[in-house]
């Protein structure tokens, strides 16, 4: 039941009764709204301050879900870099020690980026995470780039592998005899004690010795360029087979006995060009056998790559290396 409200009228001196205007009601009204708008945001701001919507939530979940695919993609980024930097350091041993060329310089190999319009478009966006989108693209662009170079330089050494094809065919890279077990490696390439005078002096070959008639190989493909046969003297190389391989390499096999080739052939490597003697300036059968490169006499035993594991390399290096007598 509504209270009846009353007032005293000093006029009258009575008591009487109170009338609501509609103007009453309408202020009361709008008094209680703008009190029940003040109370609803206070509301509103402290439930958003320490209370988060379903919506926020979500978004929120949503973000730390990227944030943590951000940072695998960047590890798996880093891995696909490590994997470009070791391919670009073989590369790059593949062309000083095998093709014996100057590998892709470094401001090749690491490209910039595409300027600042590049990512012109990214930028416009207004993104929150624009610096993390920038950032991803950045690093997928370099590696692109960095992939695209490397395939470019594969394309490079398969046309240096063609042409190295025909130098590695060339090289003299075996031994002139059949050593399986060896042995027959004598002496090597330095100063070694003459057989005759018995002094020091340059040997500029290896001597292999063998019973006589052994087959004597060509060591790599090339062209017979200079024989000496049917010696009498007693001094000197004897009978001689020299062997252009092209390339700036010449061999030399000395002291033979028969010589199955003549000035003009081309030979292959493996193929028999002689047989072991002991003509010339020789004091038992074996073949002297030499490399030259660019005129240069060198130590053929760099050269004997092929049929050889690493333990039977270092027994022929330890054979080569003794300061003995040459027999020749």
């Amino acid at each position: 039941m509504a209270r009846i409200k009353y007032y005293y009228d000093t006029e009258t001196c009575r008591y009487e009764r109170t009338r609501v205007t509609k103007m009453d009601i309408l202020t009361n009204f709008l008094g209680f709204l703008s009190v029940a708008l003040v109370i609803s945001i206070v509301i509103v701001v402290i439930y958003n301050t320490y209370f988060e919507s379903p919506t926020e939530t979500l978004l929120k979940k949503e973000n730390k879900e990227l944030a943590d695919h951000y940072k695998v993609l960047e590890a798996e980024m880093e891995g696909v870099q490590e994997v470009i930097d070791a391919l670009e350091e073989r590369d790059n041993n593949i062309y000083r020690k095998i093709y014996e060329a100057e590998p892709l310089p470094l401001e090749v190999r690491n490209p910039g980026r595409g300027g600042a319009e590049m990512y012109k478009k990214v930028m416009e966006k207004g993104l929150h995470n624009r610096p993390f989108v920038v950032s991803m693209a950045n690093k997928i662009d370099k590696l692109k780039r960095k992939a695209l170079i490397q395939n470019q330089s594969f394309d490079r050494t398969m046309q240096l592998a063609r042409n190295k094809e025909m130098v590695l065919s060339s090289l003299p890279a075996i031994q002139p005899i059949e050593n399986e077990e060896l042995t027959k490696l004598v002496s090597g390439f330095g100063m070694r004690i003459n057989p005759f005078h018995k002094a020091r002096v340059m040997h500029e070959g290896l001597d292999f010795a063998a019973p006589r008639h052994t087959p004597v190989f060509a060591t790599g493909n090339g062209k017979v360029i200079a024989i000496k046969s049917n010696s009498v003297l007693e001094t000197g190389y004897g009978n001689y087979v020299e062997v252009d391989h092209g390339f700036g390499y010449v061999t030399k096999y000395a002291h033979l006995g028969d010589i199955y080739v003549k000035k003009g052939d081309t030979v292959t490597r493996g193929q028999k060009i002689a047989s072991v003697g002991s003509s010339g300036g020789s004091v038992a059968p074996h073949v002297h056998y030499e490399v030259i490169k660019n005129g240069q006499k060198i130590d053929p035993v760099n050269f004997l790559m092929y049929g050889l594991n690493d333990s039977d390399y270092k027994k022929l290096l330890k054979l080569a290396s003794r300061e003995n007598q040459s027999f020749d």
